[in-house]
């Protein structure tokens, strides 16, 4: 089943407060908080203010999405983001696949961040927390190949990897991205952007999301659709789009 929910850094100058509010009024499921502005890593008071004005809306905290970079940042970091985690009372971490893109890591490199990445899924997993990687550019998930590669290459059960649609790429090859990753697929980051990255109404994107949200929604499991960014940080946009998504969701589900 997919649930809807917003990216928090969608709106990096709001404040948490005026987030969940945001969230409410557009009768969206659940809100990822990011690591960088809202809930950084490390501070506590911040991570347990999040959480509470969350449920105290009736929302749940799909997330946490952090910026720990496996196999490059210091193993020690990681401790603050799933203790940051915990206070969300967050289920799962995004993290990301390293620093470099698929086409430039060298074996030595890409053999770091799967070792790491197994290390922290396996610290994740014994406070009962998922660990999934970005579906990004200039990481190791820059493409379905790579992507799936190193799944393979990092087997644990509590390691997933979400999935966004790549600029410019075909609606084909995302869904052949989409079968890649398997009931290995998290959460879903969802957007409109141009080949160009200027950012368009949700509702702009619809004959590819459906086929998207279609697939996903075959998976085994239940999962997030984040909307994450709109056309001008703009909240009127933001709302609008969440009815676009909020539709999609409904009819895909019947």
């Amino acid at each position: 089943m997919l649930r809807s929910g917003l990216v928090s850094i969608t709106f990096r100058r709001l404040s948490r407060e005026r987030i969940v509010s945001l969230t409410a009024e557009a009768r969206l499921a659940a809100i990822e908080w990011g690591g960088d502005v809202h809930a950084p890593p490390g501070d506590a008071a911040a991570a347990r203010d999040a959480r509470d004005r969350t449920r105290d809306a009736g929302l749940a905290v799909s997330s946490y999405g952090s910026y720990y970079r496996a196999g490059d940042d210091p193993p020690e970091a990681f401790e603050a983001v799933l203790a940051t985690a915990l206070e969300l009372g967050a289920p799962t971490i995004r993290v990301w696949a390293g620093r470099r893109g698929s086409a430039d890591a060298d074996e030595a490199s890409r053999g770091l961040v799967v070792e790491d990445s197994l290390r922290i899924a396996e610290q994740a997993a014994a406070e009962g927390v998922g660990v999934a990687f970005e579906f990004h550019g200039g990481t190791l998930t820059d493409t379905n190949e790579s992507a799936a590669q190193l799944l393979a290459e990092a087997p644990h059960t509590n390691l997933g990897c979400y999935w966004q649609p790549p600029r410019a790429a075909s609606a084909e090859d995302c869904l052949t991205g989409i079968d890649a990753l398997g009931d290995r697929l998290s959460n879903v980051h969802v957007f409109s952007w141009a080949a160009d990255g200027v950012r368009l109404p949700l509702a702009e994107g619809e004959a590819s999301w459906r086929r998207y949200l279609s697939r996903i929604d075959q998976i085994a499991g239940d999962r997030y659709a984040l909307l994450e960014f709109v056309r001008e940080d703009s909240p009127d946009a933001f709302l609008r789009d969440a009815e676009t998504l909020k539709r999609w969701l409904d009819e895909t589900a019947r």
